[in-house]
């Protein structure tokens, strides 16, 4: 059976995630922003606790506050870093937008491995389908479990609200229509982890989510 930990890291509260199936100690960590010493330390005693070993690490997009400590593990563990290539300039983005931001920790860049809407990724003991879902970011993807019934969603879809777009690389109208075109025809019990915030169901978003509501629609494109 899939189990899963979110650990909440960075001073924006990112929601990193330890997936992995009971039957085994591999597992995938998602989004691993960890920002102070403490935040790093608390992951890997989970990690050492748990008896797990990371062999992936997926990444939903590349915005510091979900990067942050990526290096550090793949220096740790070794494992591949799985991200789209769209989010590579995103990700090199924050090395110099973090000393503006004057948060004090810059963004170490890594190596990754591009991923592709479709593609299947298997990593924690389940095989997790690449869902392209750009808009929050260019590169934003979302992983699904099918078997599990589970849905990473990154910054691309909250409890209640959508992720932000006014940052570089964003578009409000490329959002609405990667949620509604990508996510909302998915079966209504699966569970949605997003990337901040607590946890939700597609038949909760589709009937409760203000943002999906037609006058949010993403304007037609002439």
């Amino acid at each position: 059976m899939l189990q899963i930990k979110i650990l909440q890291v960075s001073p924006l509260t990112t929601n990193c995630l330890v997936v992995w199936d009971d039957a085994g100690s591999a597992c995938a960590v998602v989004d691993p922003g960890f920002y102070r010493p403490e935040e790093e330390k608390m992951v890997l005693e989970y990690l050492e606790k748990e008896k797990l070993v990371p062999e992936a690490i997926l990444l939903t997009h590349g915005h510091f506050d979900h990067v942050w400590g990526v290096a550090s593990l793949v220096r740790r563990f070794g494992m591949p870093v799985y991200m789209h290539p769209d989010d590579e300039p995103i990700m090199r983005l924050g090395t110099g937008l973090v000393p503006r931001l004057k948060l004090g920790k810059e963004v170490e860049p890594f190596a990754f491995r591009s991923v592709s809407d479709g593609e299947e990724v298997r990593a924690g003991g389940c095989s997790w389908q690449v869902i392209s879902t750009p808009g929050h970011s260019p590169g934003g993807v979302c992983y699904w479990c099918r078997e599990a019934g589970v849905l990473l969603s990154g910054d691309t879809l909250f409890a209640g609200s959508i992720g932000r777009t006014d940052h570089e690389g964003g578009d409000y109208d490329v959002l609405i229509r990667s949620v509604m075109d990508k996510l909302m025809g998915l079966d209504g019990d699966i569970r949605i982890l997003p990337g901040h915030g607590g946890v939700s169901t597609i038949a909760q978003e589709r009937t409760g989510n203000p943002f999906l509501e037609p006058w949010g629609e993403a304007e037609e494109e002439s």
